[in-house]
This record gives structure tokens, sequence and C-alpha cells, in this order.
């Protein structure tokens, strides 16, 4: 059983910058994280994924270039650096975690994770 706590939103300008943070307890030999997030009336967006050993990355195109995803296995740590926020940014944000044999293999279904956060608000106004 893993618990996922995601930490870092709040209130912030257009063209400005956030931290989030996810970290996860329980015990877990491996494991692959998905960002995902979700907007009033809209459906739940994956948009960046780290696989278990943290070498293999990925982004949507809504985010690339902007958004940067990382990893500490030794703190049980992922972290998402974005950038250069839009208003259309705007959203609950939630990492969950797949449970894996694989150390490389990135996962970008909503339906193959197991566990999932409570979710961080992001909201970008001016």
């Amino acid at each position: 059983q893993l618990q996922l706590v995601e930490s870092g939103g709040g209130l912030v300008q257009p063209g400005g910058s956030l931290r989030l943070s996810c970290v996860v307890s329980g015990f877990a030999f491996n494991y692959a994280i998905g960002w995902f997030r979700q907007a009033p009336v809209k459906g739940r967006e994956g948009f960046s994924w780290i696989s278990a050993s943290g070498r293999s990355t990925d982004y949507a195109e809504s985010v690339k270039g902007r958004f940067t995803i990382s990893r500490d296995n030794a703190k049980k740590g992922i972290y998402l650096q974005v950038n250069s926020l839009k208003p259309e940014d705007s959203a609950v944000y939630y990492c969950a975690a797949k449970r894996t044999y694989s150390s490389g293999t990135l996962y970008k279904d909503e339906v193959e994770y197991d566990y999932w956060g409570q979710g961080t608000q992001v909201t970008v106004a001016s």
C-alpha cells in the first residue's frame, strides 16, 4: 500500500512558476509516477510521466518545454517544476503511482495507476 501527498500548489500570475511535490509513503520496490490534472468541467489529463528509475520521462505537448519532472528515490519524492504558467494550466494537480517490475517504462493511461494523491490546486490568474 502506498500513500501519496501532493503539495506546492497555489495562486500564481501568468508567466509565474511553482514547484509541486509528491511524497510517497509505504513500501514499494519499484513504482512509476504520473502527473495528471483536472480542470472544472474537463476530464482528467495526463501530462508528465517518469519511470521508476527516473531515467525516462515524457510530457504532453501542452506542457513540453515548460514543465520538468524529477524524482529522488532516496527521499521518495517526485517533483514537478512548472514554469511559464498560463491560465489554462489552472487545475487540480494529482500524482499517481504504479507498482512495476520495470525500471524504465512510462505509463500514460490513468487506468494503469494503483494509487493517487488527494491533489493540489493550481490557479493561474492575474
